[in-house]
C-alpha cells in the first residue's frame, strides 16, 4: 500500500520540483520515512512474531471498519438535504473538516516538528524546502488513509443519488479538502514556529492544540441541536444563508456545478468553484515558500537550546512536594510510591500526554450540554425537568472520559526505551509500579473533576445523590481496571505509540468506551423509575458488590507478576 501511494504522490514531481524541493532527494527520504513507520519498535529486544503480524493486520482491518461507520454518521446532511445538494455538500465537507482537523491537530502535529532525524538530514545537502515537503507529504500519506475508508459510504450515497456523472465528480473535492485541512494546519503551526521562540515553541503549540480543539468541538456540538431541529429543515432556503459563499467548504461544494449548473441557487458558484482548485494551491505554495526557509533553522533550535537555568531558593526544612505526600498517603509499599511520582511528574512534563487528556475535561461539560440543548425547551422548564429526573446519572458517568483517557494514555510514550530500567530492579511484581501510576492518575485528574461534578449533582439534586455518585465512581473505576487487566497492562510510560495505527486506535477506543458506559449508566438510570425506597435499597446492594468487585480486581491488578506482564507486552 505504501509503495502506491508513494507512485502517486511522485507522480506531479514536476510541481514538487517548481516549489524548489529536489526530487530525487524527496522521494528517498518518504521511501526511508514509510519503512521505519512499517518496522514496528521492538520491546526489550524481542522479536516480533507472526501472532503479531497477524493482529496488526486485524488493526489495519478494524481501522477501516470503524472509517466506514464515521463516513455512514456524516452522510446524513446529503440524505437531508436531497433537493438541495449544494447545502447537504456544504453540510458534509463541514463536518468532514472539523474531524480531519481535530484529527491533525491531536495525532499528527509531532510528526511536523519531529527533531530525531536532524542529525541525519541536516547536515547532508538537503535544502530547507525539500525537508519541508517530506514531513508534509508524509503526513499527507497517512492522512490519506485515514481519509479514504470515512469517504467510501458518502461516494456510494453520491453515486446513487446523482448517477455514474457523481460517482467520477465526488473524489475531485475530497482531495481538495484533504489538502485544504492539511495545509490550514500546518501553515497555523508554521507561523507560531516563526514568531515564537524555538525553545517556547513546543509548550505553546501544546497550549494553542488544547484550545482549539475545545473551540472546535465545543462550536460544532452545541451548534448541532439547532442543525437538527424539523422545522428549520422544512423552511431551510439555501438563498436567505449568502454568507456560507465566503467558507471553503462551500467552494468545495460549488465544485458539483460542474456537473449539473441547473441546480445553482447562489449567484456566483461557478466562480467559487475555481476558488476550491486554486485554494489548496495557494496555501502550498505560500507555506513553502514562506515558511519553509526558517522550518529548518527553527527546527534546528529545537532541543538545542542552551537555556540559563533559575536559580530557586531552597528553604531548609520545607515540607515535602505534593506528589511525594499524596504518595505516602495512598500508598504502602516504596515501590508504589515510586510508580506514584513517575506517574505524577511525567503527566506533568509529556506534552503529547496533556494534549491527550486535557480537553477531555471540557468534552465532558459539552456532551452533557449538548444533550440539554438537544430537548430544545426553555431554560426554566429545562431546570425544572432535570431536577424532578435522575439526569445527573448520565454525567457521573461521563466523567469516565477522563480515567479513561488518562490511564490509556498512561503507558506510551516516545521514549519508551527507557523503560529498562523497570527491568534492571529488583522487584517481585511489577504490579506494585502500575497500581502507583493508576492511583496518581486517578487522585490527579479523575477525583478533583468527580468533586467538582458532585459539588454541582448535590447542589441540583441534593442529598439522595450521594449512593449515585457512590455507585458510579466504583462502577467507572471497576470499569477503567477491567480495561487496564484484560487489555492495557504495562508499565506506565513503557510501550512505543504507532503512528499509522494512533487515529484508528483511539476511534475505536473511545467508540466501545461510550457504548459499554452507557450501558452501564442506562442501566444505573433504570434504577431510578423504580419504587423510590426498592430503587434506594437496591443501588446500596449494588454499590455493596461493585465495592466488592473494585477490591477483586485491584488485588489481582497490584500482584501482576513478570510472566503476566511479558504475555500482555508480547500480545500488545
Amino acid at each position: 500500500m505504501n509503495k502506491i501511494l508513494l507512485y502517486l504522490i511522485m507522480l506531479p514531481a514536476g510541481l514538487w520540483k517548481r516549489l524548489g524541493a529536489d526530487v530525487t532527494q524527496l522521494k528517498a527520504i518518504l521511501s526511508v520515512k514509510l519503512k521505519m513507520d512499517d518496522r514496528k519498535p521492538l520491546t526489550m529486544g524481542r522479536p516480533q512474531s507472526d501472532a503479531k503480524k497477524r493482529k496488526n493486520k486485524f488493526n489495519s482491518t478494524l481501522t477501516f471498519i470503524v472509517g466506514l461507520f464515521i463516513g455512514f454518521m456524516y452522510i446524513m446532511p446529503m440524505i437531508m438535504f436531497r433537493s438541495e445538494p449544494y447545502m447537504g455538500l456544504f453540510s458534509f465537507y463541514t463536518m468532514l473538516t472539523v474531524l480531519l482537523t481535530f484529527g491533525l491537530i491531536s495525532d499528527f502535529s509531532n510528526v511536523l516538528v519531529d527533531t530525531r532525524d536532524k542529525l541525519i538530514i541536516f547536515p547532508k545537502p538537503v535544502n530547507d524546502r525539500t525537508i519541508f515537503l517530506s514531513r508534509a507529504l508524509h503526513i499527507f500519506i497517512y492522512f490519506f488513509r485515514s481519509v479514504f475508508p470515512m469517504s467510501v459510504i458518502p461516494w456510494i450515497l453520491w453515486g446513487y443519488l446523482h448517477g455514474w456523472k457523481g460517482a467520477l465528480w465526488f473524489p475531485i473535492p475530497m482531495l481538495f479538502l484533504t489538502f485544504i485541512c492539511l495545509f490550514l494546519v500546518m501553515g497555523c503551526y508554521m507561523l507560531l514556529l516563526k514568531l515564537s521562540k524555538p525553545e517556547r515553541f513546543k509548550d505553546i503549540i501544546g497550549y494553542f492544540q488544547i484550545a482549539f480543539s475545545i473551540i472546535v468541538f465545543s462550536t460544532f456540538y452545541l451548534g448541532m441541536p439547532y442543525m437538527r431541529q424539523t422545522s428549520f429543515l422544512e423552511q431551510f432556503d439555501i438563498r436567505t444563508v449568502e454568507w456560507i459563499k465566503y467558507t471553503p467548504t462551500y467552494w468545495l461544494a460549488a465544485c458539483w456545478y460542474w456537473v449539473e449548473p441547473a441546480t445553482a441557487k447562489l449567484s456566483g458558484t461557478g466562480w467559487l468553484s475555481i476558488l476550491a482548485v486554486i485554494t489548496p494551491f495557494a496555501m502550498l505554495w505560500v507555506t513553502v515558500k514562506l515558511f519553509a526557509p526558517s522550518f529548518v533553522r527553527k527546527l534546528s533550535a529545537i532541543d538545542g537550546v542552551e537555556v540559563e537555568p533559575v536559580k530557586r531558593k531552597v528553604k531548609q526544612g520545607s515540607k515535602s512536594k505534593l506528589h511525594q505526600t499524596l504518595g505516602n498517603i495512598f500508598n504502602r509499599t516504596d515501590a508504589a510510591k515510586a510508580g506514584f511520582s513517575l506517574a505524577w511528574l511525567q503527566t506533568a512534563r509529556s506534552r503529547s500526554f496533556k494534549m491527550k487528556v486535557y480537553p477531555g475535561f471540557a468534552y465532558v461539560f459539552v456532551y452533557f450540554f449538548y444533550l440539554f440543548l438537544s430537548a430544545n425547551v426553555p431554560f426554566d422548564e429545562l431546570m425544572e425537568t432535570i431536577t424532578k429526573k435522575d439526569f445527573h446519572i448520565i454525567l457521573l458517568y461521563m466523567t469516565s472520559l477522563i480515567l479513561l483517557s488518562a490511564i490509556t494514555n498512561m503507558n506510551v510514550t516516545e521514549q519508551y526505551k527507557a523503560s529498562w530500567i523497570y527491568y534492571s530492579s529488583p522487584l517481585d511484581k511489577p504490579g506494585s509500579i502500575m497500581g502507583g501510576a493508576f492511583k496518581a492518575l486517578w487522585v490527579k485528574y479523575y477525583m478533583p473533576f468527580v468533586f467538582i461534578v458532585s459539588a454541582f449533582v448535590l447542589y441540583v439534586w441534593g442529598v439522595k445523590a450521594i449512593v449515585d455518585i457512590v455507585l458510579a465512581t466504583s462502577n467507572v473505576t471497576v470499569y477503567v481496571l477491567v480495561i487496564m487487566y484484560f487489555g492495557n497492562r504495562y508499565l506506565p510510560f513503557s510501550m512505543p505509540e504507532q503512528m499509522k495505527t494512533k487515529v484508528g486506535k483511539t476511534v475505536i477506543r473511545m467508540i466501545f468506551a461510550l457504548l459499554f458506559m452507557g450501558c452501564m449508566g442506562f442501566a444505573h438510570f433504570a434504577l431510578s423509575s423504580l419504587y423510590q425506597e426498592v430503587a434506594m435499597w437496591l443501588k446500596l446492594l449494588l454499590t455493596l458488590l461493585s465495592l466488592a468487585a473494585l477490591w477483586t480486581l485491584w488485588d489481582s491488578y497490584i500482584n501482576t507478576s513478570w510472566q503476566q506482564l511479558k504475555m500482555a507486552e508480547d500480545a500488545a
